[in-house]
């Protein structure tokens, strides 16, 4: 099951990369992202180590919740920027 967890991570990378990364550049950063799951998930089964607990998963925890902050700030920029402006114009 893990090699379809790395496959469907790897497939989500090349869509963000390749198709969305030319709409905003953030995509290129989420894409980067769902790589590196992509391949913790096949170390993580073809080294036979459970990654996800220990030193190891605490490192795969912070890196997504630093990636997280990021793109969460990206999308509250790009959602703020597309807003209508509330201004009292006429």
């Amino acid at each position: 099951m893990a090699y379809v967890y790395a496959g469907m991570f790897f497939v989500a990378a090349l869509l963000l990369v390749f198709r969305l990364g030319k709409e905003n550049k953030v995509f290129y950063f989420a894409g980067g992202l769902c790589f590196y799951m992509s391949v913790w998930w096949l170390l993580d089964e073809l080294l036979q180590v459970d990654l996800f607990k220990g030193t190891w998963g605490w490192v795969f925890r912070v890196v997504m919740a630093v990636a997280l902050a990021i793109l969460g700030v990206a999308y509250f920029r790009e959602r703020k920027k597309a807003a209508p402006d509330n201004g009292d114009e006429k």
